[in-house]
């Protein structure tokens, strides 16, 4: 397949006006600049068209356009890829933005949720009914990548991961066909699509699993940036209760009340608590996060469990340049925690974050060839997640990242979780994958052969 510019005479609006009933937004247009934004500034392509679709057969009309023309393709869901897999140079974008239906079945604990939906969009929906499941930290991540990729969020050690609570999919091929998939009906795909990211065709709508989840214990906890603090912390996590979710970062402290000014700006640590068991052990989650270390501000109390995944939402806004690096572990050996603390003290931002997600517990209980996410052996998955205001600071922040991802190695398994990967990782899709490689190729063949949807991290046909 072969990228091409349309000549401007020869118009793509023109050429998909009567199959498309969704906005069409070409270049010259005056919301062109808008609707060929991402969440990470650092991809600023220039698309030949962007569909705004509204509809699944928007999706299968836009996926046939593009193949039978050879043009690029990219999907778009919440826009978050930090790699830039949701714009092109010179190709289509698939933007499912305005696809954000949302079905919640209370009777069977279930939501039907369009592809296009952001995870604020499924909390506010399934909370009006006590019910929740696994999503991310940032409410404006779209659903679609975080997961595809698998998914991760404070529930995970109740609940797994995000693609655990996955049970049916309808998606678009390659070919245009319209599939639904369950773990009886085209199980292959639906194997695939737990995990193995958006390889495999588009997403229009997911069915996922809730649980009996309403009002949390939340909030984060600040420390001094401490090796100590953080060895209780993974002792904290082996006492094993799933019901406690435990975000541990390092990074800089953020202006907020809580926190002493004096410590605005300087390397710290943090542990963000999502408690879903019982209201009256709260005194005594609290009390157990606090003996971590010297409490230099918290905030944990009685929230509403959207709530818990908007506390980033402030502090990395779209806009942002951004270039991350991720590995997994085995428990949390010291020599990760000394990488914590060496590089966490030069940490280059205050949007920039070493976050570290506790995987265990429900994502453990699930077999590493059950679904394409592999890494049920994994307890930790860490983000190195450097944003800053430029594209210069951010070029300049890449030796940061790369010397403190190197730094990790030696302590790390050798993969990573394919959300926290940057475009220059493509040669770790044998590692990140481990031995579901060969079973999501023979998938991508099958439904993909020619390579369409090649944006995203990789699955060679």
């Amino acid at each position: 397949m072969t990228n091409s510019t349309p000549a401007r005479d020869d118009s793509l609006r023109e050429r998909l006006r009567g199959s498309v009933r969704g906005e069409l937004v070409e270049p010259g247009d005056p919301d062109y600049d808008e609707a060929r934004k991402v969440y990470n500034a650092l991809h600023d392509k220039r698309p030949a068209i962007v569909v705004r679709a509204v509809d699944a057969g928007d999706v299968m009309a836009t996926v046939g356009f593009a193949r039978e023309r050879g043009l690029t393709l990219a999907v778009r869901g919440g826009s978050h890829s930090v790699s830039g897999y949701g714009t092109c140079d010179d190709g289509v974008v698939l933007d499912l933005g305005r696809m954000r239906g949302i079905r919640v079945d209370p009777g069977t604990r279930t939501a039907r949720v369009e592809g296009g939906c952001t995870w604020a969009d499924v909390n506010h929906a399934t909370h009006a009914f006590g019910l929740a499941t696994t999503g991310g930290i940032v409410s404006t991540t779209g659903v679609g990548g975080l997961t595809t990729g698998g998914g991760m969020g404070y529930l995970a050690r109740r609940c797994g991961l995000v693609c655990d609570n996955l049970t049916s999919v309808d998606l678009v091929t390659a070919d245009g066909s319209f599939l639904t998939c369950t773990d009886e009906q085209n199980s292959d795909l639906m194997w695939a699509v737990r995990g193995g990211g958006g390889n495999f065709g588009v997403v229009t709508s997911f069915v996922y699993r809730l649980h009996p989840i309403a009002d949390i214990l939340g909030g984060p906890t600040f420390f001094p940036l401490d090796g100590d603090v953080i060895r209780r912390y993974r002792e904290l996590i082996a006492e094993g209760d799933e019901r406690l979710g435990a975000l541990l970062i390092v990074g800089l402290g953020t202006p907020v009340p809580f926190l002493p000014e004096r410590w605005h700006g300087r390397p710290l640590c943090g542990v963000i608590a999502c408690w879903t068991g019982p209201k009256d052990e709260d005194d005594r989650v609290r009390d157990r996060v606090a003996a971590l270390g010297p409490v230099l501000g918290r905030m944990v109390e009685r929230l509403p469990y959207p709530m818990i995944n908007t506390l980033f939402d402030d502090l990395v806004p779209a806009g942002l340049f951004q270039y991350w690096k991720g590995a997994f572990t085995e428990g949390l050996p010291d020599g990760a925690i000394d990488a914590f603390i060496e590089y966490g003290a030069t940490t280059p931002s205050i949007q920039s974050v070493t976050a570290v997600f506790p995987i265990d517990g429900a994502c453990h209980r699930v077999g590493p060839e059950d679904t394409a996410f592999s890494y049920r052996d994994a307890d930790y998955s860490i983000a190195l997640s450097p944003a800053l205001t430029t594209r210069e600071e951010c070029e300049a922040q890449k030796a940061w990242v790369g010397a403190y991802h190197r730094a990790l190695e030696p302590y790390s398994m050798a993969g990573a979780y394919v959300n926290f990967v940057d475009s220059d990782d493509q040669d770790r899709v044998q590692a990140n994958y481990r031995g579901n490689l060969a079973r999501l190729t023979e998938v991508k063949r099958h439904y993909d052969p020619g390579n369409l949807f090649r944006l995203n991290h990789n699955i060679a046909p």
